[in-house]
């Protein structure tokens, strides 16, 4: 079951990403001006925020299995949409809905964790985490080497039959679970954010991951650019380049285990370090113009922040069992608010100072949210249970 909780968030979670690397075609296609290709990267990351908000907290509610499928359908309707998208507008509106519809794989973590054991937990989160982040990875060398061959419209029926197969198998074998709750819709999208204010392990875990995958985000926007400008990579070596560095989420089985073992507090402690580390490394390697002292540094980063993730969701899906996907959605959305300053941050350092600006800031950014790390309370980082 736990591998296909992981394949179903990969695949899911892909297609928020399919546009990074062929917006330029897209926008040429449609004919969008070059200034407003952003809103292609955009459109579907707003729907993917408004999902995590507004339709993940529902896993505290409703039938959890019939949310899912529900998800799932609408992701493979909304795929169908973007690929035959002959405007601009309709080509904006069907990636709001796919944003939308994507966030079924947020809805998978939390059910995953009530089907696990308490032992288990761990493993079976950094197994979910490990596909999330390959699936994350993948799709942009995926859709890349895809657009090239058959043009950009191809990833996205690719994706719409991926998903319709997916959705058979979890209609076929994904368990059912009821939550408890007498609570309305509009009490629950309130206790998000009571949640959110009031929980310090929740906080605080946002904070750490956040940060983190803002720097993540900041490293894989500028890199292409700095990989073109350097090194001269056209976009297939680009591609490859990217999927080096998917090797990454190989450490999601090793944190959940050491998480299961009561290792996530040091365990936070040092990643935050690596991904500092990665980013000095990566400076290293654009200046001595290394593409292997690149990849170690892809590798090291990519580790980082998919162990942190493990490591987050563990404690955080620990908190409460009434309310683990409100926490999920207060948890995934914070971080992805982050993740979308690191993109902007991404471009902007590398236009204004290039790559040793964007790396400095990447540097920076662990390092502060690590003093902060330094001042957790062993005691108060444990989960409090009973708090929805």
């Amino acid at each position: 079951m736990g591998f296909l909780f992981a394949v179903a968030c990969g695949a899911t979670t892909a297609n928020v990403y399919y546009a990074q690397s062929i917006a330029g075609p897209i926008a040429a296609s449609l004919h969008i001006h070059a200034s407003l290709a952003g809103l292609i990267v955009t459109a579907t990351q707003l729907g993917y925020g408004l999902g995590l908000f507004f339709i993940v907290s529902l896993a505290d509610l409703v039938e959890n299995r019939r949310l899912v499928l529900l998800a799932t359908a609408g992701t493979v309707v909304s795929l169908l949409w973007v690929a035959t998208s002959a405007s601009t507008a309709s080509f904006l509106a069907a990636s709001v809905l796919l944003g939308i519809c994507t966030v079924g794989s947020q809805i998978l973590v939390p059910l995953a964790v009530h089907l696990s054991s308490e032992a288990r937990r761990g493993q079976v989160i950094g197994s979910i985490m490990g596909g999330l982040v390959t699936g994350i990875m993948l799709s942009r060398p995926l859709a890349s080497f895809l657009t090239g061959l058959l043009g950009w419209r191809a990833i996205f029926l690719l994706s719409a039959a991926v998903m319709l197969g997916l959705f058979g198998v979890l209609w076929w074998r994904l368990p059912g679970w009821r939550p408890r709750s007498g609570r309305s819709y509009g009490a629950t999208l309130k206790s998000i954010l009571r949640l959110l204010a009031t929980l310090r392990p929740l906080q605080r875990r946002a904070a750490y991951q956040g940060t983190l995958f803002a720097v993540f985000n900041m490293f894989w926007t500028a890199a292409p650019l700095m990989l073109h400008d350097r090194f001269g990579f056209n976009k297939t070596e680009i591609a490859a380049f990217a999927l080096a560095g998917a090797a990454g989420a190989l450490t999601a089985p090793l944190a959940g285990r050491a998480a299961d073992r009561g290792f996530s507090r040091r365990g936070t402690g040092l990643v935050l370090c690596c991904a500092a580390f990665a980013l000095l490394v990566s400076g290293w390697g654009q200046a001595l113009a290394s593409v292997a002292v690149m990849v170690v540094a892809a590798l090291i980063l990519d580790g980082a922040v998919q162990a942190n993730q493990v490591f987050g969701q563990r404690i955080v899906q620990s908190i409460d069992p009434k309310a683990r996907g409100r926490l999920n959605a207060a948890y995934m959305t914070v971080i992805f608010i982050c993740g979308a300053v690191g993109s902007a941050l991404g471009s902007l350092t590398y236009y204004h100072g290039g790559w040793w600006l964007t790396a400095s800031v990447g540097i920076l950014m662990p390092l502060v949210v690590f003093t902060v790390f330094l001042t957790e309370n062993p005691m108060q980082a444990a989960p409090a249970k009973g708090l929805s």
